[in-house]
């Protein structure tokens, strides 16, 4: 049975959100603030975290990359819950490290379609063949991204992109493509998603200097190369 992290700190949607994930099979936890879910995370790792972007005190934005900057943390699956509905804040949240974002208000089948979808490509079978390219190496198996020998943190959805990419070099793929292998179908996810992910598995590649393997492709997509 997963166990689903709801941050929310109005009742009634977590009543609301509690009984939906109840009825989907799923064992449901809340806390009304980041430092609850801080204490429920440290002491026994949900599956999957719902966190509402606007919280008293530390917001759901800030306790989003406090838990992708932890390496105890940083693999653990985010969906953000807001009623912004600007594109530029759906960026934003997704640039901090969720996996997912849902507005305000949704339905309690959108919402458990959506978790399944996150759940489904954080714990997806990948081929176990170990990839390595110039100092980067994946272990499918073992979960593990390292760069030179150093390991590297990876949030689900940068880790299925970056292994799928290893795993077909030198092709290009559009947004489109991508969405269809790496998220799957059928899935609520817009081509926007798929730039602001990129972004971050290059910035995460760019600490120990590997981004360069992720090629733009001008009116065409995106290329994994170890080629200049």
């Amino acid at each position: 049975m997963k166990r689903i992290l709801v941050v929310e700190d109005e009742q009634a949607i977590r009543e609301m959100v509690g009984f939906a994930l109840k009825k989907a099979g799923m064992q449901f936890e809340e806390a009304t603030d980041a430092e609850q879910a801080l204490v429920v995370i440290a002491s026994n790792p949900p599956d999957l975290v719902l966190l509402d972007w606007m919280l008293p005190g530390m917001s759901g934005v800030d306790l989003a990359r406090r838990l992708r900057h932890d390496d105890v943390t940083a693999g653990l699956p985010i969906i953000l819950l807001t009623a912004r509905v600007d594109e530029s804040d759906r960026v934003h949240g997704l640039e901090v490290g969720a996996d997912d974002y849902i507005t305000k208000p949704f339905s309690p089948r959108e919402l458990i379609a959506r978790i399944n979808a996150v759940l489904r490509r954080s714990g997806a079978e990948l081929e176990d063949q170990p990839l390595e390219f110039d100092g980067l190496s994946l272990d499918p198996v073992g979960h593990r991204v390292r760069v030179n020998g150093d390991p590297l943190n990876l949030a689900p959805t940068e880790f299925r992109l970056l292994h799928f990419f290893m795993s077909h070099p030198d092709r290009v793929y559009s947004r489109e493509q991508l969405l269809d292998r790496v998220w799957g179908r059928g899935v609520f996810v817009e081509e926007r998603t798929v730039d602001v992910h990129i972004r971050r598995l290059r910035k995460a590649l760019n600490r120990r200097g590997h981004d360069r393997f992720i090629q733009t492709v001008r009116g065409a997509g995106y290329r994994f190369s170890v080629r200049d």
